[in-house]
């Protein structure tokens, strides 16, 4: 018996020993259902709403860093951009006073609003994100349908470059979506909604966000950043010379067609080409500022050569993608190559919004 508890008093010891020395290891995480990551975090998921320097309104999503007002978002969803306005989940609207960090070549941000107290999302470790594992989306797809939920898998992890991967995801998301937060089961932000590839290429649920690893460096600064317009200002400044304002006040390699041109073509088909098109913007623009031109262009490619080849869209879209597809060929650089693609996406979508918003 007393040896019993001699052997009793030594896995006492031993499980002591073992207890004190485990400071070192993370603490036990619980999964959480849909719904209650949806409950925890969606008081720290915004709605962004930005001028767009050509006139309108983008919409965006992002997601609270810091009680004292820090956001994060992509940076495409403000780039450019001379004022911007955060809707937060009680209704209350907030101008946005600066942008604390920017990363181009992830396409990340941090903007700024004057309040106190925020609830803060909190953010995991996306190198411990594997292909398989469950993901959640919260943002605002189409600019209006703020809040929507969807889950599905990371369906790979891309990697681009020695400097950047993206994780592919099933969950559905959309334009409007962008910089809103993807959760693991354990309700951490592990990514941010970045882009899509358009369905009717043939591509399917095929969704990427950017890690939140990415996110880390920007969470870290602490200087005051600039103001808004100072730096939509300095955003424009270091744009290319070709892609200064020419014909209809695009660039001048881009095309200006007559608002006439869309009378042919039925509302529907317009609605289709233009979201076709800003989604492939979205998802190649990125690509290419990080020196991914072929990738960019294929994806602009898969986009012009479906509507090149659809027999019922309409005449006008069809020759002026087909143009921009017979330039392309002209050209061996895919850098150029994709430039083409791009401008005559931009001669499309320009005559589109002229057309709506009138002389």
């Amino acid at each position: 018996m007393a040896g019993y508890t001699v052997a009793m008093r030594a896995a006492l010891a031993l499980c002591l020993l073992a207890a004190s020395c485990s400071g070192s290891q993370k603490p036990a995480r619980t999964r959480l259902s849909t719904k209650e990551i949806v409950d925890r975090n969606k008081p720290g998921i915004v709605r962004i709403t930005s001028a767009q320097p050509g006139g309108g309104i983008g919409v965006g999503t992002g997601f609270i860093v810091s009680a004292d007002g820090h956001i994060a978002t992509n940076l495409h969803v403000i780039a450019g951009s001379p004022q911007m306005k955060v809707k937060l989940l009680d209704g209350s609207e907030h101008l946005v006073t600066r942008v604390i960090a920017a990363d181009n070549k992830h396409d990340l941000a941090i903007i700024a609003i004057e309040a106190t107290g925020l609830p803060v999302l909190r953010i995991g470790n996306s190198d411990e994100v594997n292909a398989g594992d469950r993901v959640i989306a919260i943002g605002n797809p189409l600019g209006f349908l703020d809040y929507t939920v969807s889950d599905g898998l990371i369906s790979s992890i891309r990697p681009l470059s020695e400097n950047v991967t993206l994780l592919q995801i099933s969950a559905p998301i959309s334009q409007g979506s962008s910089g809103g937060p993807l959760f693991n089961p354990y309700g951490e932000v592990i990514g941010v909604a970045v882009g899509i590839v358009d369905p009717q290429t043939g591509g399917q649920n095929l969704n990427f966000g950017i890690p939140s690893n990415y996110l880390k460096p920007l969470l870290a600064s602490r200087g005051a950043g600039e103001d808004v317009e100072t730096f939509a200002r300095r955003f424009h400044d270091k744009v290319p010379p070709r892609r200064q304002p020419g014909k209809c006040g695009l660039r001048p390699s881009a095309p200006c067609h007559e608002v006439g041109a869309l009378d042919q073509c039925t509302p529907e088909q317009v609605a289709t080409v233009y979201k076709a098109i800003e989604e492939a913007i979205q998802l190649g623009a990125p690509a290419y500022d990080q020196g991914h031109h072929e990738a960019c262009f294929n994806i602009y490619k898969d986009v012009a050569a479906r509507f090149e080849a659809d027999k019922d869209m309409c005449k006008f879209v069809r020759d002026a993608l087909g143009q921009g597809l017979l330039t392309a060929e002209t050209h061996s650089d895919f850098k150029d190559k994709a430039w083409d693609l791009r401008d005559a996406f931009d001669g499309v979508t320009d005559v589109i919004r002229r057309k709506v918003t009138g002389p």
